[in-house]
């Protein structure tokens, strides 16, 4: 199954003041394996970046004022991510800045239920417990040396680390309370009938070998009074 981890960084907050996308990151998963395969672009947003944003991600107008826009790249973005599953943290924030920029860009938007939120993943799991990417990053002792500040290409990679986490690590087999593995119907196969009784009955050469093994065991409890 693909999946892929998504970030965004942002000239701000709010949509309606006008902020755009200045960075998105993203990592392919197969079978909550990365692939290897990523995809990263800086724009230019076009207008001034917050000074709030800019402390978050170190971003200037001036380093992205060489960069494409968005809609000069969207093609691409869109044939990475595919008509598959977005891994995001806070969904609604970054669907809602990908939205704006893909219908200015005359694309449709996304929809809403391709989105995997691991931020309600993380407050289902741990009620009442941070659930930061910086906090995940601590409960699950993900290395962050990489990360100085925000940005959407390292954020991707530690995200995809956390989900693998929160969806039972790389000992999945383990977890007796995950979902069961797919039966055949359910993996394209079809369903398998009933399975043929088995006789367990020990062969009569069995039994032998049994009886001469017990004579060899001195004063067994068994034979006791």
């Amino acid at each position: 199954m693909r999946m892929i981890v998504l970030d965004t960084e942002t000239t701000g907050l709010e949509i309606s003041l006008g902020h755009r996308i200045v960075e998105i990151g993203a990592v392919e998963l197969v079978n909550l394996v990365p692939t290897g395969r990523e995809y990263h672009c800086y724009f230019n947003p076009g207008q001034e970046i917050e000074a709030g944003a800019y402390e978050t991600h170190g971003l200037t107008n001036e380093f992205l004022a060489d960069h494409p826009t968005f809609a000069e790249r969207v093609d691409e973005f869109l044939a990475f991510i595919g008509d598959d599953h977005l891994v995001i943290h806070n969904a609604a924030f970054d669907l809602a800045f990908l939205n704006m920029e893909l219908t200015d860009a005359g694309r449709p938007p996304l929809d809403a239920g391709r989105a995997v939120d691991t931020l309600q993943l993380a407050r289902a799991r741990f009620p009442g417990a941070p659930a930061s990417l910086d906090a995940l990053c601590r409960r699950f002792a993900i290395d962050t040396a990489e990360r100085e500040k925000h940005g959407a290409r390292v954020d991707s990679r530690l995200l995809a680390e956390v989900y693998l986490h929160l969806c039972g690590g790389r000992q999945q087999s383990l977890d007796l309370g995950g979902p069961a593995a797919p039966g055949p119907a359910e993996a394209g196969g079809e369903a398998a009938g009933p399975r043929a009784s088995r006789s367990w009955s020990a062969s009569d050469a069995e039994r032998a070998a049994h009886r001469e093994l017990l004579r060899q065991i001195r004063d067994p409890v068994w034979l006791r009074d």
